[in-house]
């Protein structure tokens, strides 16, 4: 789901201004998007509503990233047989340009990239840092904030 509507609380709006902080830390150039999905009837079919969705779009098509705009899919999981919370169970980043999806990585199986291109090796290594830390940030106890 798109970030600004799952930013119910303000416990949850604060962590996804931290992932936005977090990320355009890194990548100033960035311009966050907190609502990546139309509202149509045919994208809310396809949206996950155990997931926030975020994008980043820079001022053109970067070499270094090979896309110009970079969609995150943060994944929450509740075990229905405990008490236990939501936690994140993996981040997917997808990058873009005008020919469509050109690479993607999942933290779900081995944190590797895959598609028809890649971004450069630091870029790879500063957003395999970003999963790491919107990871943590998103299991950390409320107290622990």
């Amino acid at each position: 789901m798109n970030a600004a509507e799952m930013a119910t609380n303000l416990e949850f709006a604060s962590k996804i201004a931290t992932i936005v902080n977090l990320f355009k830390l890194e990548f100033p150039d960035a311009k966050s998007d907190l609502k990546p999905w139309c509202n149509d009837p045919e994208t809310l079919d396809l949206v996950d509503p155990d997931s926030i969705d975020m994008g980043f779009h820079f001022p053109g098509v970067s070499k270094s990233w090979r896309s110009r705009s970079i969609l995150i899919q943060i994944r929450f999981y509740q075990d229905p047989l405990n008490e236990s919370p939501r936690r994140a169970i993996g981040v997917e980043i997808a990058g873009f340009n005008h020919l469509g999806e050109q690479w993607r990585l999942s933290t779900v199986n081995d944190w590797s990239f895959v598609g028809k291109t890649e971004p450069s090796v630091e870029i790879r290594d500063k957003l395999k840092e970003f999963c790491r830390q919107v990871l943590q940030v998103f299991n950390q106890k409320s107290e622990d904030l």
